[in-house]
């Protein structure tokens, strides 16, 4: 078994350098579609991350009565806890808020100190989901001490509605890429396999099975594609770690980031060379049934 294998791997191999100039185009094609794929894939997988940061950036914000003392925050606290999807309760005093404001606004708010600092303490309550968002702010809302809960509104709501489009329509469009791509590198395979009818139709003459011509096409489809994939690989892992040593630390400044090279760069690139085989081999299947069925 592992000797006819070897022989049809050899054989392959033989017949993409007796055919170079068909080999060539082939693997032109699949280089080119894999490119436009690999770099597709790329954009849409980092702005979908990028949108599922900003869909989970939004949080409720509990303002707490004023004169509220320590024991009875404590206890607001624990009932917050016990309100379902709450996943997470962050504490931030009036004076942190304060601080925070003046390091944007500057020192104009130097004047509210102490007794005459205007704002609230407040619980920043992060939830299990982003659709849960709005339940949880009316429920925390009705809760005693808390003065009003605030999760930002029609804003937040068009903020998530528009993050779950971009995700939505982002992965329906790497499905269309795909499904081009399929399209176009099988018929460039397609196409050079019709151009050895010849060699098919005296292998069949001679009494050759059907498995045994099968086999030797599906394994150069193979050869094909992982060729064409060699490219697209480089030139992604080369581009992306530039574009995320500029674009990166621009995104963190708001808390958000694309996909780290380190895990993200292997993931992409064995996707693109395993797409590249799976439809040179793909290809080669199809376009071979016809022959077969004479």
């Amino acid at each position: 078994m592992i000797k006819v294998l070897l022989r049809h791997v050899w054989e392959s191999l033989k017949s993409l350098k007796r055919n170079s100039w068909m080999t060539v185009a082939s693997t032109s094609a699949v280089t080119i579609t894999l490119i436009l794929a690999g770099v597709f894939l790329t954009i849409i997988m980092n702005i979908t991350k990028v949108a599922s940061d900003i869909e989970n950036d939004v949080n409720v914000t509990a303002f707490i009565d004023i004169g509220t003392g320590k024991e009875e925050i404590d206890a607001l606290k624990k009932e917050i806890q016990k309100v379902n999807h709450v996943k997470k309760i962050k504490f931030s005093g009036k004076d942190d808020q304060l601080k925070n404001i003046r390091a944007v606004l500057g020192d104009a708010w130097e004047l509210f100190q102490g007794d005459s600092n205007p704002l609230y303490d407040i619980f920043i309550v992060s939830t299990d989901s982003p659709s849960n968002t709005k339940e949880v702010a009316k429920k925390i809302g009705g809760i005693k001490h808390v003065y009003k809960a605030d999760y930002g509104g029609a804003s937040s709501d068009r903020l998530i509605a528009f993050t779950k489009n971009i995700q939505t329509w982002g992965l329906g469009a790497a499905a269309l890429l795909l499904f081009v791509a399929i399209f176009l590198i099988s018929n460039t395979i397609r196409i050079t396999i019709i151009s050895r009818q010849t060699e098919i139709q005296i292998m069949r003459l001679v009494g050759a099975q059907n498995g045994f011509i099968r086999w030797p096409f599906f394994l150069e489809g193979a050869w094909i594609g992982l060729i064409g994939a060699i490219v697209p690989v480089v030139l992604i892992w080369i581009s992306y770690k530039t574009i995320y040593g500029v674009l990166n630390p621009e995104l963190m400044r708001s808390h958000y980031s694309m996909y780290s090279p380190g895990s993200f760069l292997p993931q992409i690139t064995s996707l693109v060379t395993l797409i590249g085989i799976f439809i040179g081999s793909f290809g080669s299947v199809i376009a071979m049934r016809r022959f077969l069925k004479l």
